[in-house]
């Protein structure tokens, strides 16, 4: 035993047997840990290695299940080691050709966690390396693209006031059969946000809309000024005060507004559905786009007397100018990044 030592002695000073030879047999503790994986999951865990390093690698399942992978990456994706479906492996060594940061992937299938216990270390080549810091750092960021789109915008909105029905229709008294009921249908313009109407059984209510239109006209010059055709029903669909005022008393009229098939129904006298219904003399009321197409009904209960019905329909238009440019857009993702301080 004295003749070997002093044979070892006599090799290093004279250079024969390099320290470091002697040196890379003593394994450095990286870490002895445990780690928890979840159902159906996967956890990792990262170390720094230094070129010319020996990683040792050693790990078993705490209660002897199997494990779907285990895996030892040079990250970001160059991958190393890989054993399926096992549950302890007693140790793998790996030569570390270049100074990096080294991925431990645990995967688990079952529909349980496991416990993975593991060690790692490595075998510096040179006493250079014996201090090697292992410990992988995190830096969380955000990482900004542009990318050129098509941004679609209104340059331009214009609101105009459509009084696009003026009519009168005679709806025969109930002695003359089949007669006594009346309807007629209208759509509305393209871009109507609201519409209103006004319906009279009476000349006096057709005095009474004048009188209202003469009165808004003296009291509204700086909106007739912008809007020429602002009158009564123009304030009501714009829920303003348009000087309209209900009559209670002289002739009037049942009516219904109602859309798609209701109208047939209404005069095949069987059961329809309407929007609104009233037995007035005279009546305006502001009402809701929907599907553009509507009916006027009219039923006349008068046995021998005819009623003429004004009806009037205005309705407020919004129409846009579209315009589309390119724009360049930013899109900040945020991101890990990681990197070792040797």
């Amino acid at each position: 035993m004295l003749v070997t030592k002093k044979y070892y002695l006599l090799l290093i000073l004279s250079g024969l047997l390099p320290v470091a030879a002697i040196y890379a047999q003593k394994p450095v503790d990286v870490a002895e840990s445990s780690i928890r994986v979840g159902i159906k999951g996967e956890e990792a865990v990262y170390f720094g290695f230094a070129e010319g390093d020996q990683l040792i690698f050693s790990f078993e399942e705490a209660n002897g299940k199997e494990m779907k992978e285990v895996e030892i990456i040079e990250w970001p994706s160059n991958s190393k080691f890989m054993e399926y479906k096992t549950s302890k492996l007693e140790t793998k060594t790996i030569n570390i050709t270049r100074t990096g940061i080294y991925k431990f992937r645990f995967a688990n299938s079952a529909l349980l966690p496991r416990v993975c216990r593991y060690k790692i270390q490595r075998i510096p080549a040179s006493p250079a390396t014996q201090n090697f810091n292992s410990t992988v750092y995190v830096d969380e960021y955000n990482d900004t693209t542009y990318t050129n789109e098509i941004d679609t915008y209104i340059d331009k909105s214009d609101t105009i006031i459509n009084n696009f029905q003026d009519r009168t229709i005679k709806v025969n008294p109930g002695s003359a059969p089949g007669t006594s009921k009346a309807t007629f249908n209208f759509t509305l313009p393209e871009n109507a946000v609201a519409w209103s109407y006004y319906i009279t059984a009476e000349k006096a209510g057709q005095e009474a809309y004048q009188e209202a239109a003469k009165t808004l006209a003296s009291n509204s010059g700086s909106v007739i000024e912008k809007f020429p055709k602002y009158g009564p029903l123009a304030a009501v669909s714009l829920d303003r005060q348009s000087y309209l005022t209900k009559l209670d008393t002289g002739m009037h009229i049942n009516f219904w507004i109602v859309e798609n098939d209701n109208a047939d129904l209404f005069l095949k006298g069987e059961q329809f559905r309407f929007l609104r219904k009233g037995k007035v003399i005279n009546d305006f009321y502001r009402m809701e786009p929907g599907d553009r197409a509507f009916h006027f009904c009219f039923h006349n209960d008068y046995k021998d007397t005819p009623v003429t019905v004004t009806v009037k329909i205005t309705a407020i238009q919004i129409n846009e100018k579209l315009t589309s440019k390119e724009v360049k857009q930013m899109h900040i993702t945020p991101r890990r990044g990681m990197h070792l301080k040797n």
